[in-house]
């Protein structure tokens, strides 16, 4: 095997002595990024932002290359289309860095101190996790997400991006590692894992001694893998099955541009809706002008009979088509007769990621966000709202369907704990 290069560490051998180095790294880095304070590290989130806006073109030339090696792989437009930077969104990484700077620092943060009986005050102070690890697919944009909340958040971070955007991954981490040495931060507090020998990922995801937390985020094989082989705790999600229901006492004209924007505005993020579901007091006044949309522009419809009763160009759904991440212009609809049936269809069909409603109906709208079992759930809006940056949190190091630690889009706050802290003045317990 070629020996594989560490700034500052020298060469080494093989896949698991790299990645022990890579921890080792990690875990001291993070180390001294506890010690920074919030200036230093927004300093650092700004130059990045700099640096990225300044290399635009060698950025945009570098995912040009994967790109074209993508598309010579046969990969799917889907697939394609996550992988590619453009001018915007290589600005829109740029802002997401500013937008984290500007943000509130939540490390060291106490809150809840109380008074007790024996004179000591008890609270709980927020504090880094200490080294995330984040496992991710063809997301390039991921890079500088991940490095940014991470680096606000007091936390080193081992990025190991897919072999698809190895080219797109480095020049980022290029970027990042020249706003990290202009604020004085250690190199070593974002790296880039420089091989694509999957082997890498067994090792980082064992890694209990350096790692605290791994996030993968990419396809459902994946995300299982990672799911099932950790050792270190995982946040994450499996897949973005998410629903539109369109109640009975919906406005016509907002369920349809909601329906609209909910499957079409991309296709293939994980907020994306995979399936609708139409009250059927409203179906005849809602599907046919919506089914014309779609088809307007190449959107494939697989639908139940009451559907395709009045949309006939409707193809008819399979019992797996309800359980479909499509990624893609193809949805899933159905007519349903009440409220209790589309929350019973997206407890048993759904991924617990974001669903939404449509309603004029105060009671059902309260019903329908206490009732569903997601990490997001919305009234009156599409399901591409579920987005860190659109939730206010600058950026996101992904999407969290667990119920514990962190839920919904994980921003900074996700990426810390708390522990509990005790001010004293002599006290001993009697």
């Amino acid at each position: 095997m070629t020996n594989l290069a560490i700034p500052g560490l020298g060469d080494v051998a093989d896949v698991a002595a790299y990645m022990r180095a890579v921890g080792t790294a990690a875990r001291a880095a993070a180390r001294e990024l506890a010690r920074a304070d919030t200036a230093t590290r927004n300093r650092a989130l700004l130059a990045i932002a700099a640096a990225i806006r300044a290399d635009e073109a060698r950025l945009l030339a570098a995912n040009a290359e994967d790109v074209a090696a993508a598309k010579a792989a046969g990969q799917d437009p889907a697939f394609v289309d996550r992988l590619t930077l453009t001018g915007k969104t290589v600005q829109a990484m740029a802002d997401g860095l500013v937008e984290i700077a500007a943000l509130p620092d939540p490390v060291g943060e106490i809150t809840d101190l109380r008074h007790r009986p024996t004179g000591i005050q008890v609270g709980r102070m927020r504090v880094p996790l200490g080294v995330v690890g984040i496992i991710y697919e063809s997301r390039p944009n991921v890079t500088a997400d991940a490095a940014g909340l991470c680096l606000k958040s007091g936390n080193a971070t081992i990025l190991r991006g897919g072999s698809e955007a190895i080219h797109s991954n480095h020049a980022i981490a290029a970027c990042v590692h020249r706003g990290l040495a202009e604020a004085g931060l250690p190199e070593h507090a974002v790296q880039v894992v420089a091989t694509t020998d999957r082997a890498a990922v067994g090792h980082l995801i064992a890694d209990e001694k350096h790692v605290d937390v791994i996030v993968p985020r990419g396809g459902k094989g994946l995300i299982e893998r990672i799911a099932r082989d950790a050792k270190v705790p995982v946040i994450k999600h499996l897949d973005g099955v998410c629903h539109v229901f369109v109640d009975a006492s919906a406005d016509v004209a907002m369920a349809i541009r909601i329906a609209d924007n909910a499957k079409t505005q991309r296709y293939s993020p994980c907020n994306t809706m995979e399936t609708l579901l139409v009250h059927a007091d409203i179906a005849a006044r809602v599907l046919p002008p919506l089914a014309a949309i779609y088809v307007g522009k190449g959107v494939e419809l697989r639908g139940c009979e009451r559907t395709r009763a009045l949309v006939p160009a409707t193809k008819p759904a399979t019992e797996d088509d309800w359980y479909t991440e499509y990624l893609a212009p193809i949805l899933a609809v159905r007519v349903v007769d009440t409220l209790d049936d589309a929350i019973a269809h997206i407890a048993q069909y759904g991924s617990q990621h974001t669903d939404a409603i449509v309603t004029q109906d105060y009671g059902h709208a309260m019903r329908f966000l206490r009732e569903v079992d997601s990490s997001s759930v919305m009234v009156n809006a599409s399901t591409r709202f579920a987005d860190g940056f659109e939730f206010g949190l600058g950026a996101e190091i992904g999407i969290s369907t667990n119920k514990l630690h962190a839920r919904g889009p994980v921003g900074l706050e996700g990426l810390t704990s708390q522990k509990w802290v005790v001010l004293g003045s002599g006290q001993i317990r009697t």
